[in-house]
């Protein structure tokens, strides 16, 4: 991995990957992105990977970004080499090809939210409380949190956190939908792997072609998603088979329309 903070280790048909900066509560760095971004890479590549998880080291699941990595940035460095790097690094996570399931063992705020949120399914452990600080900084969350979570959580919840910075435990998450399940301290890694047998015991073309049409169906990333299942489509037909072999034969393709 480039960082060393971000982790990947493979049990059987899962990848675990973990955020791995717990003196600072997991907080991330532009490094820490980069290595994100290179991890989803390295999983999806790994065709024997069928579910990720997502999980932070020691107390915290992910206090979001490093205040002391954006806090000296002009507004324009800001604007894009960390807010919007940041959003392609978290759309790259929510759209990997597999099931991903959180398992949140710590606090999540800010950036550490809208990293959860990237997830299929979200565990968390009984002590941990979530929210949306940005706004008494005088900023807003730039990682999706008015968009993504506002599609998966509701409009109410996400209001509640920005506007009031109205911070919620477990128990509220689960009541409002943010989080699926809930468990004891120390238990959402073990909880998580559980799930992700079972997840991985299913069809896996199944899993990323349902996970697809979820996303569409939710309005999330339409496009990416409408092309990924018709291109994954043409690629098991005779024609695509025809057309390509046509093209290393320089003759023309004979397509019968075979599915």
């Amino acid at each position: 991995m480039a960082d060393e903070r971000i982790r990947i280790d493979r049990e059987d048909h899962v990848a675990i990957l973990t955020v791995a900066r717990p003196d600072k509560l997991n907080a991330l760095d532009i490094e820490m992105l980069r290595g994100l971004s290179a991890a989803c890479d390295e999983i999806e590549n790994d065709a024997e990977i069928r579910v990720a998880i997502l999980t932070g080291e020691g107390k915290a699941f992910s206090a979001g970004g490093d205040i002391k990595a954006w806090g000296a940035m002009s507004p324009n460095e800001f604007g894009h080499a960390w807010v919007r790097f940041g959003h392609r690094v978290f759309e790259r996570l929510a759209t990997m090809r597999m099931p991903v399931i959180a398992a949140m063992n710590g606090h999540a705020l800010g950036g550490g939210l809208e990293l959860a949120a990237v997830a299929d399914v979200r565990i968390a452990e009984t002590q941990i409380k979530i929210g949306l600080p940005e706004t008494g900084l005088g900023m807003v969350p730039g990682w999706s949190g008015t968009q993504r979570l506002v599609a998966r959580f509701g409009v109410q919840a996400v209001r509640r956190m920005v506007l009031a910075g109205e911070m919620f435990t477990a128990e509220d998450a689960r009541a409002l939908g943010i989080v699926d399940h809930v468990v004891g301290t120390g238990s959402a890694l073990s909880k998580a792997k559980e799930q992700a047998q079972k997840i991985a015991a299913r069809g896996p073309a199944a899993l990323e072609i349902c996970k697809l049409m979820i996303a569409v169906a939710n309005g999330e990333d339409n496009g990416a998603a409408v092309e990924a299942l018709g291109s994954i489509l043409a690629a098991k037909t005779g024609d695509m088979k025809e057309g390509v072999a046509a093209f290393a034969a320089k003759r023309p393709a004979e397509f019968k329309g075979e599915w």
